[in-house]
């Protein structure tokens, strides 16, 4: 069924308080989290007998060997049982009946208890591994085929952040990524967007792509100015279901050789924008997370893959997008209780004038926009935007260490 446009919230009725799903995992468990989190379909293998386990667990059910990893896992299944619960005596579950699980048998060989997405007794299925509101990875059900509003079903639009009939806020709309960005969500189905624009009152280049859009709001926003974000969220910090922050501030250069005025502004801008932006506008989201079809799902920030291991061509700027990571790592321990997803879009070199000199690949802002849309349609809380980012991540998460070698040369 198609999710309809919610009509106009009346003032008078209360916001419902935030529940969210049980929440306790074993530390094995939580790789089902990570894996969710990713966007990735992944169970653990033993790698002594390569029996594919479920749920997680310290040691194989077939072998009892300790030594299982996280790998890639053929998505696919039959659904052998399934229920409608209508009672529940979770508070979570309980404000959502009726809720639909089965049992699925993967084609990979275990038996997975997943939420089910308009899929029956016997049907063939394709899994997916989706964060819940806790923040959890749990197991979702639906058809091998994805239908244009499959994403409106109450337990995707439950546990999930799509744009669809959601208002938004983008923090800095004079940066190259910002109009496409309003075109892609808007082609997803969001129903306003609040463009942030720094310095209005200059006309700052960017600001005339952005004008006289339907549906967009210019507003006066400028991440470095506290007072003037607080004045913004009292205003709009209602009505914004996901903030999207774009500000950026980047300059070419390493720690030696770089004026450290540049290098303040580039804090300024991008972790500590970050901070400023979440406390004027956090609060408020992370009271209205369970306000109906349009209650706030997110807050995403852009990030440089190079915050994972720096770039010495771009040193500086590289730290302030370590500052950042960190600050997203924090607001997400501190959002954790209201459900409100917190997600990082890494990008590598973007198609800007301050990497002109670089070579190819280079990340397009369309590319940039389609991505940052892409991750809030499916709920990711990490997504990798580009060649050189998902090549990046891949080679930190083998080894942090040697990557940073092949980067700095072997210090040679």
């Amino acid at each position: 069924m198609t999710l309809d446009r919610p009509k106009k919230k009346n003032p008078q009725i209360r916001t419902r308080v935030p529940t969210l799903p049980p929440g306790a995992r074993s530390r094995a468990a939580l790789g089902m989290a990570v894996m969710a989190a990713q966007g990735k379909f992944a169970l653990q293998h033993c790698d002594e007998c390569g029996a594919v386990q479920y749920p997680p667990r310290e040691a194989c059910a077939a072998c009892l060997s300790s030594a299982l990893s996280w790998k890639g896992t053929e998505p696919y299944g039959k659904l052998l049982a399934e229920t409608r619960i209508q009672a529940s005596p979770d508070p979570y579950f309980r404000e959502r009946l009726p809720w639909r699980m089965g049992s699925v048998r993967l084609e990979a060989g275990p038996v997975v208890l997943a939420h089910l997405v308009g899929v029956g007794r016997g049907d063939r299925v394709k899994m997916e591994l989706r964060l819940d509101r806790a923040g959890q990875g749990v197991m979702v059900a639906r058809p091998v085929e994805r239908s244009e509003d499959m994403e409106d079903d109450p337990v995707l639009r439950a546990m999930g952040t799509h744009p669809k009939h959601r208002r938004i806020l983008i923090s800095d709309a004079t940066q190259p990524v910002a109009r496409p960005l309003i075109d892609a969500l808007m082609a997803a189905g969001a129903d306003h967007v609040f463009a942030g624009i720094p310095e209005m009152w200059r006309r700052p280049p960017g600001m005339a792509a952005v004008e006289g859009l339907e549906n967009v709001s210019l507003v006066p926003l400028d991440v470095t100015d506290q007072q003037g974000l607080k004045d913004a969220a009292s205003e709009i910090g209602g009505k914004v279901d996901i903030l999207i922050n774009t500000a950026r501030h980047i300059r070419p250069g390493g720690v030696m050789g770089h004026d450290t005025t540049a290098a303040r502004d580039e804090m300024e801008v991008n972790a500590l924008g970050l901070m400023r932006l979440a406390q004027a506008f956090g609060p408020a989201m992370a009271g209205r997370t369970a306000d109906g079809v349009n209650a706030s799902a997110a807050l995403i920030t852009i990030l440089s893959a190079h915050a994972l291991s720096p770039d010495p061509a771009f040193g500086a700027f590289n730290a302030s997008q370590a500052a950042a990571r960190s600050v997203v790592q924090t607001l997400r321990a501190e959002f954790a209780g209201a459900g409100l997803r917190v997600m990082a879009v890494y990008t590598g070199p973007t198609d800007d004038e301050w990497h002109q000199p670089l070579p190819p690949p280079k990340v397009a802002p369309k590319a940039l926009a389609r991505a940052i849309v892409e991750g809030l349609q499916l709920g990711h809380e990490e997504v990798f935007c580009g060649d050189v980012a998902r090549d990046l991540a891949e080679r930190w998460q083998q080894n942090p260490a040697l990557l940073e070698r092949e980067i700095t040369g072997g210090g040679a």
